[in-house]
């Protein structure tokens, strides 16, 4: 096989994180007893949040501030009165409870197990482990590899010294990076001096500085790349 390590990204690559996000975030305003009109609020919270996002992988605020700004800075938008930690912190146990895969996700790890498989993403211990531990992948990873536990997140060179000693990966050429966001996963892994494969199945124009080894638009193309032969493949 081409690669011995198999590092993935989580959200949109493994998990569906808008439909996650969407089903959390309603069962929260509703939990909350909160107006009616949740789809306006809901164009509003992704701009903020992607927004802060942002500020997060550019070290400008920690994990903790974005998880209570963002329903502070929507809530004074709406001019709603709601506790923005309160419902933050409802927020975040809903999110752990939704598992819903991108396609091929399952059918990519099965085979994959002649390579060692992790996950390093960007996020919060409890919610992430709760949605890769309830969701079929699980079994697959020999590390899953969370933000908020190492204190570094993507793109940062600390998360992927973790990795690579978690993995007592000493050869750089042995290792590809899967993602789908061009900003944490494929400047960090290019930073790092590892190959990155882009998961881009919305075939979106390439508009940053960096340059994905490869580019697909399903998660079960990841398998020629690997070179994984079709004997070998379970559902190809």
């Amino acid at each position: 096989m081409k690669y011995k390590v198999i590092l993935f990204d989580v959200d949109d690559t493994l998990l569906d994180f808008p439909e996650t996000e969407r089903h959390a975030l309603h069962n929260a305003f509703v939990q909350f007893g909160m107006p009616t009109g949740y789809n306006d609020y809901l164009a509003s919270y992704k701009e903020i949040s992607n927004g802060l996002w942002r500020d997060l992988e550019n070290k400008m605020i920690t994990l903790s501030e974005l998880a209570v700004d963002r329903f502070r800075q929507l809530f004074a938008l709406h001019n709603i009165k709601v506790d923005a930690q309160q419902f933050s912190d409802v927020y975040l146990e809903n999110l752990g409870k939704e598992v819903h895969l991108i396609e091929g996700a399952v059918q990519v790890c099965e085979n994959l197990q002649d390579c060692k498989l992790g996950i390093i993403t960007n996020g919060y211990t409890k919610v992430q482990q709760s949605r890769i531990g309830n969701s079929p992948l699980c079994n697959f990873f020999d590390h899953i590899i969370i933000s908020e536990e190492v204190g570094h997140q993507k793109p940062a060179r600390e998360i992927f010294d973790y990795a690579f000693e978690k993995f007592g990966i000493t050869d750089k050429s042995s290792v590809l990076m899967v993602g789908d966001s061009l900003t944490s996963d494929m400047r960090g892994g290019e930073d790092y001096g590892i190959d990155t494969c882009w998961y881009n199945p919305s075939l979106k124009e390439n508009r940053a500085d960096v340059k994905p080894t490869y580019e697909v638009e399903s998660l079960l193309q990841i398998l020629e790349i690997v070179e994984v032969t079709k004997e070998k493949v379970a559902s190809f």
